[in-house]
């Protein structure tokens, strides 16, 4: 390959450059072998890498570009540069949260130092320019402004190999705008911002082609890809099209066929992938099709290039910025056991997966997988690896993501790489701009070319240098965790390892039980080191508290970690032979032992520790940590005789009973030794401290759970020695004597110490106990022994009292009460049991009591009994269940409601009894007739319980004892609420009962509601029509209720009557206003109370006048002229004679409110009576007759007011009508004089000229439908309709009438289509005698203003859309038929009407 000089100078001044760099080059960088072969299937398939990562140089944290050969350092991750914060003194214990996540450093970025100083030296040397576009592959390509590609090797060296180009050509094609590289890494493609491809060969750098005809012109490459074939190529232009290029290669001649896979015009795509296979995947079905994904700025594409080009699938995108740069990315994904290619693509925020699979039938199939959003916008994704993104978004902030959790593992910041945007081809600069506005805006923050992924590395392109991310090594992200001191998160990351929890793992191989041994070795150094630094670091002088702290975040850390990895040898030897030499360590790591114990994750330690542990918590004080811990060990670590010592000593009760079960299985000595304690002080009658109550309760629990085979405090006694414990400590309890007696002991000293300690809590415990008795005959002998001993001891005995022996013959008698109860208790002693159960004396424990006899007499326990006595015991004792029992057993219903009504707790459930029994079969008529007599003897009782229950009951079963009722209840509130719920229920449910005597009952119900709820009477005369009408006027007038009086005078038609009551009441509510006004002007105070009490009687008065007005409004419909001043006048009257009475303080405002509502009633009233009548009325008024005419100034100004608002609307109503008449009129005379032009010069009938012959004559019809016919045609098909004479004859279009369903007759409305004429022109056609040339006539037949009309209204209506204003006001004079009329109405005047006159109706 001959190079130019360009090239030579640029070759030859980077070696330059590299032998003058040398010695400042780290030599680290060199010592990465070069990679040999690309990754496996199995590496991908298990989301590894190889041990060795060849092209991952140092890692950098600083990038600095103006000086490249700057030392590196480690990456500072956004997500863990604040886990090593030191300030957590304030939390007391630190432990380990499995929850939390710890990622680390999950990247490893490296700056490319050898291509980076090149690039830089390349620009400044021979002008080579700045980079624009990056590929990886094999070999690394940088494209630069000046259309010159350098090819890098990925050695350690990264020489230049080849420099591609020459300012000359950069000079023609512009900027190398994209670069693609083929999967053997043998071929270059080169777009240019001008629009042209060049394609080299990387083994000599020979120019192979220079595509100038691939697409339009004028556009520049945005991208260009090599596909699976190396014969195939696409394309993308700033045009927005996609092209495909397929290389051919005759008789040595070297050519390149363009095919467009998609159009601009269509929609403009800005970036394409096709899949490209990695080696392990060659074979893979679904590379036949040769996919390619496009993203256009409102779809994605996915479309199949083999065998046949066809669209697989589209997808919208969801709303997002227009600025939004779409992005696409492929990746091979085992899913389900299968590997197939997932589309990864996103615009704006969110990335959308598409599984695409091959059929069996040989189609694609395109699954939509779940989705995740980011707060962000992302401008760049890439796959690392098969479960791994990494994202940039437009602040440049680079996230490492994770596909199938959706978690960021980790946040970088890209800010000093100075990434490079394509902006510039985007918008075409180098063709004079001519792209849409959509693609440049999207191009503002496109970085397609900047970013280059290839068998998990990353490369990014910065203004000055190149990049490089990989993941790390899990070996490498612990120890970066571990140089930063953050060790607690180190090892949180390697448990997630050893638990397989972890994110973007690498370099851990085998199966799960090898990759746990590697993990559990580097946790278990880490563990060392961590115990090492902690040590080291702890503050030698300073506060204890200090020390404490640093060693609680330490110490707990490590006894967790060394629990999970089941290293308890590790914690107990190693560690803790290590924090021994220091105290502080020593102390917390005893006490933190605490939690472990507790919760069962340590059960044995070591009798050093145990002995430390013993003497530490001990010498602290902290027996009760002690006793936990004492409870959940293993007592083969335990000295026995040294714990025993220490619980008694301190009074730890449940450690001493734990060592003696489980050390030596001793569950008596315990008991002796507790019953030691409390004997000798219940004995002697004295009271029980607080450490005795505690003692005795634990006495009682153990026993417990020893006889219910439950170890104490916690867990089971084993299965083979239940038995064995169980008959123990009854013999223990039904000892004589104890072990050490003395003569006074009395017998069965243990028995009678629980009994005094607590008898019911002991009894509970016997009672439990026994019920697990069944077929055990030692244990049944043993229970007839206790209860024999429990009666021996108690009865008859003073130092009982009778709540512990009343405690005890219950007792008795829930165990005899029992189905397969065994126990025996002689007749006497059972006499005893019943009589205290029935003591009426004693209130203590009554229900319990109660429900205990209950039991008894429901298994039959009381068969040998008299009932008689029982039944009166009971009664004394107020045992009604009891009494309900025996009076069912004999078939004494009536009894029963007796035990109801004054049982206070079943009182209620009388109702139900009542009705049940009276339903239901089973029952004698003559046993429900008694119980109906005691229902009506104690109706009283009954309807005082509950009215509504009780009028249900009576509805159902005492129709016919209605009257008999009533007459029983006195009380006539009680009386009211009763037929209240009768009558209620009567219109409700039970509709269909016949009562007896209905209207007196309604009558009499009217008349109680007039005296007790006389709120009530309007609406039950509204939904009652059972009462006669006279009768409830005269009932109402009796009480005075003025309304109910005027809605049945209403009623009955009396409309004059029911005004005068209305406003009797008006006078009445007047009247009191105006004393209440004298009071105040004569006591001259106005206190709170009075204050009320006046708003409260105008509030009255306003309801008063609100009711009249609406009853006026009612009934003036009826009326003449004379009857309706007869309703007004005497209303308005009364209230402006009451305006001259009022005085007081509140004078004022209550002048300005009778004001208001005397205004109310003349708005109201002039509707029906004309304003001369009113003002007469006014003026003749005595009150104003001989006043001024200030005195009615309000309300004549008041009347002018709606006198002049009516003459406004009357003139506006008319202009409204005058406008719309005159547009209607010039709209109908620009129709009728419009001419008429026909479409064609031929009869639509016969189909010939319309001027046949020359020499004849012919009459023509023209219709406003542009048809024309001969007169003598449309007579033949009978076009005409109207009177013979033939002014007054009217035609209709042929052609229009058939169209529109057929032959019209004269019946058919003719305006309804337009068959028919606007202006039947009749043209006739003669020839001159002289042969001359034809003359033409024009004869306009007559047509009817009617049709005419009817004609123009059709033009109108098609030319205005909205309703004409006319059509509004005619609303207006039917607003009284609508709901939604166009002025609001006053409440219950729904007849009101505007008095307007109608206006002329021209619309249909």
């Amino acid at each position: 390959m001959s190079h130019s000089p360009d090239s030579h100078s640029l070759l030859s001044a980077s070696s330059q450059l590299n032998l003058m760099e040398v010695d400042s080059i780290d030599d680290k960088e060199f010592d990465i072998p070069q990679v040999d072969t690309p990754p496996t299937l199995e590496s991908i398939l298990n989301e590894l890498e190889d041990e060795e990562e060849p092209f991952v140089l140092e890692d950098t944290c600083i990038l600095n570009t103006d000086n490249m050969d700057a030392h590196s350092c480690e990456t500072s991750s956004l997500a863990s540069s604040d886990s090593g914060d030191p300030t957590h003194l304030k939390r007391r214990k630190r432990t380990v949260d499995m929850s939390s996540t710890v990622h680390g450093c999950v990247l490893r970025h490296s700056l490319l130092k050898g291509i980076s100083a090149q690039i830089v030296s390349a620009a400044d040397k021979v002008d080579a320019g700045l980079p624009t576009a990056i590929t990886v592959s094999g070999v690394i390509a940088v494209g630069t402004s000046h259309g010159l590609a350098l090819v890098f090797g990925k050695d350690a060296n990264q020489a230049l190999r080849l420099c591609l180009g020459t300012k000359t050509t950069g000079a023609e094609f512009g900027a190398v705008s994209a670069l693609s590289i083929n999967h053997d890494c043998s071929r270059l493609l080169c777009g240019f911002a001008k629009g042209q491809i060049t394609m080299w060969d990387l083994a000599n750098g020979k120019l192979l082609r220079t595509i100038t005809d691939a697409h339009p012109p004028g556009t520049a490459i945005l991208h260009v890809k090599f596909t699976d074939d190396p014969t195939i190529a696409v394309c993308n232009d700033s045009g927005g099209s996609v092209f495909e290029l397929a290389f051919r290669r005759v008789m040595g001649m070297r050519s390149c066929d363009s095919r467009c896979l998609f159009s601009g015009s269509k929609g403009e795509v800005c970036c394409i992938e096709p899949l490209r296979s990695p080696p392990d995947f060659r074979d893979h079905p679904i590379t036949h099709y040769s996919l390619l994904a496009m993203a256009s700025l409102t779809k994605i594409l996915v479309i199949g290039l083999k065998p046949s080009l066809k669209v697989w699938m589209t997808f919208p995108y969801n709303k997002s910025d227009p600025s939004s740069v779409p992005q696409l990315a492929w990746q091979f994904v085992a899913v389900q056991k299968m590997v197939n290619p997932v589309l990864a693509f996103c615009k704006g925020d969110t990335v959308h997966f598409l599984l695409v699979k091959k059929e069996e039938s040989g189609t694609i199939h395109v699954i939509k997988q779940r989705q995740f959003q980011l707060s962000c916008d992302i401008i760049s994704l890439s796959w690392i690896n098969s479960r791994t993104l990494v994202l940039v978004d437009s602040h440049e902030k680079l996230h490492v993501v994770d596909r199938p959790s959706q978690e960021v593992l980790e946040t970088l910041d890209l800010e000093q790489v100075q990434l490079v945007y394509n902006s510039r081809h985007f918008k075409s600069l180098a063709t004079g701009g001519n792209v849409s506005q959509a693609l440049a805006l999207v191009g503002e923050k496109a970085c397609y070319q900047s970013v280059s992924s290839y068998s998990g590395q990353i490369v990014y392109l910065g203004t000055k240098s190149a990049h490089i991310m990989t993941l790390r090594n899990w070996r490498e992200r612990i120890d970066c965790l571990m140089k930063q001191e953050h060790f607690v998160e180190a090892l949180s990351l390697a448990w997630s390892f050893h638990e397989g929890a972890a994110k973007a793992v690498v370099g851990l191989y085998g199966d799960s039980l090898k990759r746990k041994a590697v993990v559990s070795d580097k946790m278990i150094e880490i563990l060392f080191q961590f115990a090492e630094h902690a040590l080291k670091k702890c503050p030698e002088q300073g506060k204890i508290q200090v020390m404490e702290q640093h060693f609680q975040d330490v110490v707990p850390v490590l006894v967790d970690y060394c629990l999970l990895l089941q290293r308890a040898d590790l914690l107990f030897n190693q560690l803790y032979s290590r924090l021994v030499e220091n105290m502080v360590a020593k102390a917390v790591f005893l006490e933190s032992l605490e939690s472990y114990i507790v919760a069962d994750r340590v059960g044995h330690l070591t009798p050093a520790i145990m002995r430390d542990l013993l003497d530490h918590y001990h010498s602290n004080g902290m027996m009760d940590s002690l006793e936990r811990c004492i409870v959940h060990l293993d007592v083969t670590s335990l000295d026995i005789q040294q714990v025993v010592q220490v619980c008694w000593e301190n009074q730890l009760y449940d450690a001493m009973i734990y060592v003696f079960n489980s050390g030596t299985n001793d569950y008596i000595t315990p008991m002796e030794k507790l019953f030691a304690v409390i004997g000798p002080t219940l004995k002697e009658g004295r009271s029980l401290t607080d450490e005795n109550v505690v003692m005795g309760n634990k006495l009682l629990v153990y026993i417990s759970c020893c006889l219910a085979g439950r170890a104490y405090p916690l867990g089971d006694i084993p299965e083979d020695l239940v038995v064995q414990v169980k008959n123990q400590v009854f013999d223990f309890l039904i000892r004589l004597h104890s072990a050490d007696s003395s003569e006074e002991e009395e017998v069965f000293p243990f028995i009678r110490t629980l009994l005094h300690f607590d008898t019911r809590e002991f009894l509970n415990v016997l009672a439990m106990t026994f019920e697990d008795f069944k077929n055990d005959k030692q244990a049944l002998e043993y229970q007839q022994r206790i209860v024999d001993i429990l009666l021996q001891v108690m009865v008859d005995n003073p130092d009982f009292t009778p709540s512990q022996v009343g405690g005890l013959f219950t007792f008795l008698a829930r165990q005899l009460a029992k189905p397969d109860n065994t126990l025996f208790v002689n007749r006497k002693l059972f006499d005893q049991v019943l009589e205290f159960l029935c003591c009426p004396d004693d209130d203590s424990r009554h229900t319990e009591r109660q429900q205990v006899l209950l039991e008894l007499l429901q298994v039959g326990g009381v068969v040998q009994f008299n009932e008689e006595r029982l039944l009166m015991l009971a009664e004394k004792a107020k045992f009604y269940q009891i009494c309900e029992f025996l009076y069912e057993k004999n078939h004494q219903y009536d009894m029963i409601i007796d035990c109801y009504l004054k049982d206070p707790l079943r009182k209620w459930e009388i109702f139900n009894y009542i009705h049940n029994l009276l339903s239901m079969p089973g029952y004698s008529n003559e046993e429900k007739q008694r119980v109906k007599s005691k229902v009506l003897k104690h109706i009283k009782d009954v309807v005082t319980l509950d009215p509504s229950k009780s009028a249900d009951l009576v509805l159902f079963h005492f129709t016919t004892e209605v009257q008999q009722i009533i007459s029983e209840l006195q009380d006539d509130q009680l009386l009211f609420n009763f037929l209240n719920c009768l009558l209620e229920s009567r219109e409700g449910p039970h509709s269909g009962s016949i009562l007896p005597q209905e209207g007196d009952l309604h009558e009499l119900l009217l008349d109680l509601m007039c005296r007790f709820a006389p709120d009530q009477l309007l609406s039950f005369l509204h939904t009652s029509q059972h009462y006669r009408l006279e009768e409830a006027i005269q009932i109402t007038q009796k009480h005075h209720c003025n309304e109910a009086t005027a809605y049945l005078l209403e009623t009955k038609g009396d409309v004059h009557g029911a005004f005068a009551v209305l406003l009797e009441t008006l006078k009445e509510t007047l009247c009191a206003l105006t004393a209440e006004s004298d009071r105040g002007a004569k006591d001259r105070r106005c206190d709170e109370d009075e204050a009320v009490r006046a708003e409260s009687m105008l509030m009255k008065l306003k309801e008063s006048v609100n009711d009249i007005i609406v009853f006026c409004h009612r009934s003036c419909q009826g009326l003449d002229q004379k009857q309706r001043e007869v309703l007004w006048f005497p209303l308005l009257d009364t209230m402006m004679a009451s305006q001259k009475q009022v005085k007081g303080l509140n004078a004022k405002h209550t002048s300005d409110v009778l004001k208001e509502l005397t205004m109310k009633v003349l708005n109201a009233m002039s509707s029906f009576i004309s304003l001369p009548a009113i003002i007469q009325q006014i003026l003749q008024d005595p009150v104003y007759g001989k006043g001024k005419l200030a005195e009615i100034q309000g309300l004549i100004l008041g009347m002018l007011d709606t006198f002049n608002y009516e003459q406004t609307l009357l003139e506006t109503t008319t202009n409204l009508l005058n406008y719309d008449l005159h547009w209607s009129l010039a709209h109908l005379r620009a129709a009728v004089t419009r001419g008429l032009h026909p479409r064609q010069d031929c009869c639509n009938i016969c189909l010939q000229q319309y001027k046949r012959r020359q020499d004849a004559a012919e009459e023509i019809i023209v219709f406003s439908c542009g048809h024309l016919y001969h007169l003598q045609c449309l007579q033949q098909k009978d076009c005409v309709w109207g009177c013979a004479s033939e002014l007054q004859r009217q035609w209709r279009c042929y052609k229009c009438s058939a169209i529109h369903g057929g032959r019209v007759g004269p019946s058919t409305e003719p305006k309804r289509g337009r068959s028919t004429s606007l202006a039947q022109t009749h043209v006739t056609s003669a020839r001159q005698d002289t042969g001359a040339s034809a003359l033409r006539k024009k004869v306009f037949a007559e047509a009817t203003l009617d049709l005419q009309q009817e004609q123009s209204w059709d033009e109108i209506r098609c030319l205005y859309r909205g309703p004409s204003r006319l059509s509004i006001l005619s609303e207006v004079s039917h607003c009284h038929e609508k709901t939604g009329s166009l002025f609001s109405v006053q409440p219950g005047t729904e007849s009101f009407q505007l008095k307007l006159s109608p206006p002329p109706l021209f619309e249909e």
